[in-house]
């Protein structure tokens, strides 16, 4: 019987070998298989992911390809519609017809320019009928102009000749030109040589583009702080007029105002303090124990502000302003930016003007030609910030002299990296105020004071009346006498 164990026992240990064996077996041949697998799916995947990326790069290409040709088709197209647009305004200028005007004051007239002048009939500041020295920008127009009609004038044609002429500068006679606002500028050129009597003749013309936006912004002016300053000497009656106005044009219409007073002296310094006394919010009194200079004031008045970089407006007793012009002045200033030179309308003699019937001092702010004049050689009035002030030094010390020192500070911001905004303002105005000529004055300041005097008391035609004023009675007394007859 132990031997029939021991021999079951061997055949279980035999079969349980086997059957480890047969399962190992099994293993080892079904793993290979699972991995060949996996390796395949891998290589499936990126067999589509490498199509994906070739795809993509297609793609990519034509649509790089059809971008540059939409580019190029659009850039034809706006060239196209460019030409067409200055086509049109070659065909709408007046140029080959005459357009049917009016009146006689619809004509819009040329000026004539040669080699060295140009003579024109709106003068400008300068007040020249003849310019012998242009601006860069003038100068550069019609020096293009002349270079473009030399290039074709002597540019080589098929049937040269040999005896060919060639032009120069030299060989130009004159042109005119004239600038229509809405369409371009038309050039007229002729040339011509000594020894030959007949002319060469061109005809340009530069046309305006269409508008091109630059800019949009939406502007936040109301908590835009001004403060005006007023350097007083003893003119205490011109204050009291101000500040009537002042009171009307800032405090009740506006409201963002801050007056700066720098007043020289102490005698009137009572009387100003009363008519201050009734508007003392927002209001400084400096006092300054010297002769009046209105640079110092002024100087001095824009440096005692100490906290936020305001808005400064350098201001006098005889200028009137409206609350739309404190806009005009906070639209056209921004530090680092832009200074502001408004244009103030000069109002002449009352006296003259209206004679017997002088109406309130706010109904004589009218812009008219029998009533004023654009100041335009004035530089006094104007609004900038603090800090630009500041940065570009102010008025000079040494300089003395009321418009001199103006414009040494106006000749400062043009040097610098600053924009001028120079144009005339339609709520600024300078009242008439007598001038005194001191007979201590030099003979040629005395006669420039006479020239300033003459200039603001009254028009050209108002001034002949004046002056041929017993001429016109005698004329009007011998008409009403004929009638009688």
């Amino acid at each position: 019987r132990l031997t029939a164990r021991a021999i079951a026992a061997l055949l279980f240990c035999f079969v349980l070998l086997l059957y480890r064996q047969a399962c190992r077996s099994q293993s080892q041949t079904t793993r290979p298989a699972g991995e060949d697998a996996f390796e395949a799916l891998l290589q499936q995947h990126e067999w589509h992911y490498l199509q994906h990326s070739r795809n993509l790069t297609r793609l990519i290409s034509q649509l790089k390809a059809e971008l540059q040709r939409s580019a190029v088709e659009l850039e034809e197209q706006n060239q196209s519609e460019l030409e067409e647009f200055l086509r049109k305004q070659l065909r709408r200028a007046e140029i080959f017809t005459g357009e049917r005007l009016p009146d006689e004051f619809a004509v819009l007239p040329f000026e004539t320019f040669t080699l060295r002048r140009v003579y024109q009939l709106e003068s400008g500041l300068a007040r020249l009928p003849v310019e012998s020295v242009m601006g860069q920008d003038r100068r550069n127009e019609l020096n293009g102009a002349l270079e473009a009609a030399l290039h074709l004038l002597n540019e080589p044609q098929l049937r040269d000749s040999q005896q060919r002429r060639v032009y120069s500068p030299q060989h130009f006679y004159e042109g005119i030109f004239r600038t229509e606002r809405d369409k371009g500028t038309l050039y007229d050129l002729t040339f011509r040589e000594n020894s030959v009597p007949d002319f060469r003749r061109l005809v340009f013309f530069r046309p305006f583009a269409p508008l091109m936006k630059v800019k949009e912004e939406l502007m936040d002016a109301s908590q835009i702080l001004i403060n005006i300053i007023v350097p007083l000497a003893d003119t205490v009656d011109a204050f009291r007029q101000f500040m009537q106005h002042f009171s009307d044009a800032c405090i009740r219409q506006d409201g963002r105002t801050h007056l700066t007073v720098v007043l020289f002296g102490s005698e009137k310094m009572h009387e100003v303090k009363g008519i201050l006394d009734g508007i003392s919010r927002n209001v400084t009194l400096i006092r300054l124990n010297e002769a009046f200079s209105r640079r110092r004031g002024l100087d001095v008045g824009a440096r005692a502000w100490k906290r936020s970089n305001v808005l400064l407006f350098l201001c006098d007793v005889n200028i009137r302003f409206s609350a739309e012009f404190l806009n005009s002045c906070r639209m056209n200033t921004e530090p680092g930016q832009k200074v502001f030179y408004p244009v103030m309308f000069s109002l002449y003699n009352p006296e003259v003007i209206y004679g017997q019937h002088i109406p309130s001092a706010e109904d004589q702010l009218v812009i008219r030609k029998d009533f004023g004049f654009w100041k335009d050689f004035d530089f006094g009035t104007t609004c900038q910030y603090r800090s630009d002030f500041i940065n570009t030094g102010g008025f000079y010390v040494s300089v003395k002299g009321g418009a001199t020192e103006d414009v040494h500070l106006y000749r400062k911001f043009l040097h610098s990296s600053l924009m001028v905004v120079r144009a005339p303002s339609r709520g600024l105005f300078h009242v008439w105020h007598p001038t005194v000529c001191h007979a201590h004055l030099s003979s040629e300041t005395f006669k420039l004071c006479l020239q300033d005097k003459a200039l603001n008391q009254a028009s050209h035609s108002q001034l002949g009346q004046i002056i041929f004023h017993q001429q016109i009675n005698n004329h009007l007394h011998k008409y009403k006498h004929n009638i009688k007859s």
